[in-house]
């Protein structure tokens, strides 16, 4: 697999940069105690995130709850709990593992049945605990973008996926461990908020968690028949599809145009969190340098906004953070990355910024065509001048009809017979929030 494939892999929330720069300390100010390294990512968070001492061993059980105070929620959320629950491990071995995530409730009565649900994919924040959605709360642009939902009567169930929030190594950007963790979320909340929830389910996803709810989309029939998944929304979508020899579209070239300290800060991610999950056993810092053992070390404890600060105040890039990688390693990824196949059996709708260089607008557009080639049923909006971040909420303004229409049974237009290749990717639009 090549570089540039590796470093588009992700979220990247320019946004985020922004709110985590600080101002440097006075020089009087004594600097703070280093703060000790975290293997794995593990720590830094409350004890609710600790595994009991015996694990239910099926999976889609609720372990606990606990209300979630002091974070920022989306207007329309009438309150928030936060809850661990038990799903199986999508890296080797198909073992118990313990998961965490959270349910935003829309405000007023349920109706009857309950709630229809967004089940949300978030997108990358990070390797470490710290880093879990459910822990840290979401930025502003993902706390509008729920807020349409909540707003139009959806509860959101959120998986923070394997190995964020809880021990144990995050396997970033691998479908099979962020699908059984969204799939296993969504078994627990049904059954522990049985007035509450209805079994019809939407999954949400951007970036990493477009892939994710792609990946959750194409395990559900075979996983978790029990679910009643109606659609699928994912937006800035980062993912690859297993291909026929001869597919009827043939894929374009890849490209993105993120800077060479950003790309770091996300391959640096795949590292920790994909390669050591892989191969537990084996030594995969050995082909970095120093730069890149002190931005492995970084990324241990810090989520992204700060990973993109530091790559960037020490210049730090790909080149001079790793000195090779391992085939076998590299080989396992592509495979854990990769959804067998593209055909989904539940309607697809596909949102993209014309001005993404992040996931990238011939990758998306690859995504989508062999969607098509495979019979699922995909309705593609692209959007002018908009970027990774800057698409995610005007998307909803097509989005939301699209589902309010399969709760009603009607499916929209399908994009599959008028699909031609995009060009060269845009120049943002100025003056557009979260545009960057």
């Amino acid at each position: 697999m090549s570089l540039p494939f590796r470093t588009l892999l992700c979220a990247t929330f320019l946004t985020a940069l922004a709110a985590c720069a600080e101002a440097p300390a006075p020089s009087a100010v004594p600097a703070p105690a280093a703060v000790p390294d975290r293997p794995l990512g593990d720590g830094g968070v409350s004890p609710f995130y600790q595994p009991p001492t015996n694990v239910p061993s099926s999976a889609g059980k609720m372990i606990r709850t606990e209300a979630i105070d002091g974070l920022h929620l989306p207007d329309h959320a009438d309150h928030a709990e936060r809850f661990l629950y038990t799903s199986v491990s999508g890296v080797g071995k198909a073992e118990p593992v313990v998961v965490s995530g959270q349910i935003l409730f829309p405000q007023g009565t349920p109706p009857k049945g309950g709630w229809p649900i967004v089940s949300w994919e978030h997108g990358t924040t990070g390797i470490a605990d710290v880093c879990a959605p459910s822990w840290r709360g979401y930025f502003s642009r993902d706390r509008a973008y729920l807020d349409r939902w909540l707003s139009a009567g959806f509860a959101v169930v959120a998986s923070d996926y394997q190995g964020l929030g809880t021990p144990g190594p995050h396997p970033y950007l691998m479908y099979r461990p962020e699908g059984y963790s969204v799939l296993n979320a969504l078994r627990a909340t049904l059954a522990h908020y049985p007035d509450r929830l209805r079994n019809q389910i939407v999954l949400v996803g951007q970036s990493q968690g477009g892939g994710a709810a792609l990946g959750s989309a194409w395990l559900a029939p075979r996983y978790a028949p029990d679910l009643r998944v109606i659609g699928v929304v994912a937006t800035g979508v980062v993912t690859q599809f297993g291909l026929p020899a001869h597919p009827r579209h043939a894929p374009l070239p890849r490209s993105n145009t993120e800077s060479p300290h950003m790309a770091a800060a996300f391959e640096i991610l795949t590292t920790e969190g994909s390669r050591k999950s892989l191969r537990p056993d084996q030594d995969v810092d050995r082909f970095m340098t120093e730069k890149g053992h002190d931005l492995s070390r970084q990324a241990r404890q810090a989520c992204l906004g700060d990973l993109f600060r530091y790559t960037d105040s020490h210049d730090v890039t790909v080149e001079n953070s790793f000195t090779g990688r391992s085939a076998d390693v590299e080989a396992e990824y592509e495979q854990a990355f990769t959804i067998p196949d593209a055909h989904l059996a539940m309607p697809v709708f596909v949102g993209t910024g014309l001005a993404d260089g992040e996931a990238g607008v011939s990758q998306q557009y690859n995504a989508v065509a062999a969607m098509c080639d495979a019979g699922t049923h995909v309705t593609w909006y692209r959007y002018h001048g908009l970027t990774h971040n800057g698409a995610v909420n005007p998307s909803a303004n097509d989005s939301l009809p699209f589902v309010e229409a399969l709760l009603k049974g009607k499916v929209a237009g399908s994009s599959c017979r008028t699909l031609t290749p995009v060009g060269h990717e845009e120049a943002a639009t100025p003056g557009i929030h979260w545009n960057n």
